[in-house]
């Protein structure tokens, strides 16, 4: 289980833009999992979906897991997991359907993008995000 060091405070309170990749004018949720995982070195793949295309985003990461850039794991023993980690979420969606993502951020919070809210940090175990969690994902290269 790795544990790449990064900086993320300066990302709270980015606004939520769809289809954002820019720190300065707002991040959707994948671009903010982007930019995460750039600060930690590692080159994770590009990809474009508005926020309400939920298919496309389920999607789009059930063919990164299948294709291997992704691998799942489960919380360690300390109810750890490897830092950074996207988080596969279904907001408002059927259970198993994927059409949110996060970066968890060690000790039991992750990092995450909503519209009206902006970037955030939330608790994986809070009332309002363990249940809408599908799963964790470790990047393991292109």
């Amino acid at each position: 289980m790795y544990k790449k060091e990064f900086k993320y405070a300066d990302l709270i309170g980015v606004p939520f833009k769809n289809l954002g990749r820019d720190v300065k004018t707002g991040l959707d949720c994948y671009g903010l999992v982007h930019e995460i995982f750039r600060r930690a070195g590692m080159e994770i793949g590009e990809y474009y979906s508005d926020c309400s295309d939920k298919a496309k985003i389920n999607a789009i990461l059930r063919r990164e897991v299948a294709k291997s850039s992704w691998r799942e794991v489960k919380p360690n023993a300390a109810g750890e997991l490897p830092v950074p980690c996207l988080i596969a979420l279904r907001f408002n969606s059927p259970p198993g359907v994927v059409n949110h993502t996060g970066v968890y951020i060690g000790h039991g919070q992750f990092l995450h993008t909503r519209e009206r809210i902006g970037c955030c940090v939330d608790r994986i175990d809070s009332i309002m995000w363990k249940r809408q969690i599908v799963g964790f994902y470790e990047f393991v290269g292109k």
